[in-house]
Parts: C-alpha cells; structure tokens; sequence
C-alpha cells in the first residue's frame, strides 16, 4: 500500500474510473449482443432498432475516453453492415 498522500489518491480514482470504463463497456456489449442476435433471428426491424441504440452507446463510450475514435467507428460499420446485409 501506498504512504504517499496522493499516491493513496491515484490508487482511489484509478478504482473508480475503472468501475465507470467497465459499466461502460458491458452496456456496450450488450447492445451489440442484441444486434447480433436480431440479425441471426433476421429480424430487420428489431436489428434497426436495435442498431440505432449500440451507435448511441459506442459513440457515448467513445466520447467518455472508454474506446478510441476508429475502434468505435468500426464497431458501428461492423454492425451496420450485418443489419444492412438482412433488410
């Protein structure tokens, strides 16, 4: 453990930005699970739906520092050309 005062400090906010990242990434996980899941159905509709609410979360998570600028930019294409593939 740390003596140095802010030492300690970074210990405490390095635990709570990693908390924030991993929320941040497993809600954009799920959303991109669901999207997944409505192409394998083929079901364009829920996919669309579905698509419209993983780019809000990426972009958010990209934004926030979570994801870098091009990781997210290919997520987002990665998920709109399998939902462009079933409609």
């Amino acid at each position: 453990m740390a003596n140095i005062k802010s030492a300690k400090k970074r210990i405490l906010v390095n635990e709570t930005k990693a908390a924030r990242n991993k929320a941040i990434k497993s809600k954009v996980k799920t959303c991109v699970k669901k999207v997944e899941t409505a192409v394998a159905n083929k079901d364009a509709a829920l996919a669309a739906d579905a698509l419209k609410v993983a780019i809000v979360e990426i972009n958010k998570a990209g934004s926030k520092g979570v994801y870098h600028k091009n990781t997210c930019a290919r997520k987002v294409s990665r998920l709109a050309k399998a939902v462009n593939a079933i409609s």
